[in-house]
């Protein structure tokens, strides 16, 4: 204890080290509050985007319902097509950590019982402006930040003992040498770690968590971190000079986390390219408009391909009815669904191989984690999209039985409309990826503090 003290003054000496802790500790306080500012305006938004819809639903559904049909109720297929649902997909406790997607995808969507794809795709944009830099959140500080301040720490480790005069002195003690380089190394880690993770530990707390998302996250943390010491270890003992060990560890930093990623991606883009949704989207409206001008027998015939328990329903023989005009838009889905299944496995593709890219590259490995966890990655965009799709669903069976079999809808009808269950998602960790960063790290540290008791 004395002697880790005596380490802990060492360390308290150098304004390098002081201010290389201070520094990392307000870096992730703000990428903190910065991650839970933002998460708070975006459930700021879904608030008032819910009350705006339920005011302009309940409008609607009052104004359809005035509307009485000879058969004492209002139009099922004017309630359908005038009437939105609304979909959310609120952030979860961890989402301030990594923001990953959720700015460059929609976190709200209303739908009708018309086509879905059509619905689902013309909405898909992305702000440029966020798309380039991304966020200043907890990711972008562990991943990009804080193997700087292991360099600052660890650069000098064993050249300013040898420029000191000091190293053929502990050199001459194996055992003492072997102790100070782990102790040494052990308490900037120590420090590093608790900079780092201290905010973030507030941060869980106000989002309300919990102590096993802070957990998951810090134990990526805590294999990220050992990762860079190891390595660090590993060049301090080997450089002759502070210089050159600054040098060779900030030309590492710069390939691991910038250059050998930038190449991963454009190599991912170019073996799974990947359309864009709002193709999908023209697709499926061209199918609908195409419609317009072939039989209704021909549009009935490939809805009961899906529908079969309709097609003993009494034949639409005038020029306009709404249970022809809900299968033409259901026949127009059922066209362009073989397109947004390749466009869904494309982008899944991208992301198998941005994880299989994680397996060698630590800083690619913590990003796919992170975003995992905080349920910020494309994941959970599909995920999405799914429980869009089942909702919708849902609205069509609700209102078919009124389209196909005449039915009137009345006010009582309204009150069984089906309800979307917004609930947040919860990240999990992915244990493959886990373990090929633990193995990663913990090879490279080992690595790093053998290297270390082998210095003359």
């Amino acid at each position: 204890m004395k002697t880790l003290l005596m380490e802990l003054r060492q360390i308290a000496h150098s304004r390098l080290a002081v201010g290389a802790v201070v520094l990392l500790a307000l870096l992730s306080a703000l990428s903190v509050w910065t991650g839970l500012h933002a998460v708070s305006q975006q459930r700021a938004t879904l608030e008032r985007i819910a009350a705006s819809h339920a005011h302009d639903h309940a409008a609607i559904l009052a104004t359809q319902l005035r509307a009485v049909s000879k058969t004492g109720g209002a139009e099922a297929g004017a309630v359908g097509y005038y009437l939105p649902h609304l979909t959310v997909n609120p952030p979860s406790p961890l989402a301030f950590a990594a923001i990953g997607g959720r700015d460059l995808q929609p976190s709200a969507l209303r739908v009708r019982i018309l086509g879905l794809h059509a619905q689902l795709y013309e909405s898909e944009s992305i702000n440029p402006e966020l798309a380039m830099p991304g966020r200043f959140d907890f990711a972008f500080v562990l991943v990009y930040l804080t193997p700087l301040f292991v360099i600052a720490l660890m650069h000098d480790l064993v050249s300013s003992e040898r420029e000191a005069g000091r190293l053929r002195l502990l050199a001459s003690l194996p055992k003492g040498a072997a102790n100070t380089w782990r102790r040494r190394v052990g308490l900037r880690y120590a420090l590093l770690w608790l900079a780092a993770l201290l905010p973030l530990a507030v941060g869980a707390f106000i989002a309300g968590a919990g102590v096993t998302g802070f957990a998951q996250i810090a134990l990526v943390a805590t294999l990220y971190l050992a990762f860079w010491f190891g390595l660090a270890a590993w060049v301090a003992a080997r450089a002759r000079t502070s210089a050159g060990s600054a040098a060779i560890l900030l030309a590492s930093l710069v390939g691991l986390t910038m250059i050998l990623p930038t190449l991963a991606d454009a190599g991912i883009a170019r073996l799974s390219p990947v359309s864009k949704g709002v193709e999908l989207a023209l697709a499926q409206r061209q199918a609908v408009h195409s419609a317009w001008d072939v039989p209704k027998t021909d549009t009935f015939e490939k809805f009961f391909r899906t529908h079969p328990e309709w097609k003993d329903t009494a034949p639409v023989t005038g020029r306009f009815h709404w249970k022809w005009y809900y299968a033409m838009h259901q026949a127009g889905d059922d066209a362009v669904a073989p397109s947004v299944a390749q466009y869904r496995a494309s982008m899944q593709a991208r992301e198998d191989w941005t994880a299989r890219a994680g397996l060698l590259l630590a800083s690619v490995n913590v990003q796919v984690l992170l975003h995992r966890l905080a349920d910020t990655d494309l994941a959970s965009q599909l995920a999405y999209h799914d429980r869009i799709g089942a909702y919708h669903t849902q609205l069509r069976q609700f209102f078919y039985p009124y389209l196909f079999d005449e039915r009137p809808f009345t006010p009582s009808d309204a009150a069984k409309l089906p309800v979307y269950d917004g609930s947040a998602m919860k990240g999990t960790l992915a244990p493959g990826q886990l373990l090929a960063l633990a193995v990663l790290a913990l090879l490279l540290l080992a690595a790093g503090l053998r290297t270390l008791r082998t210095v003359r």
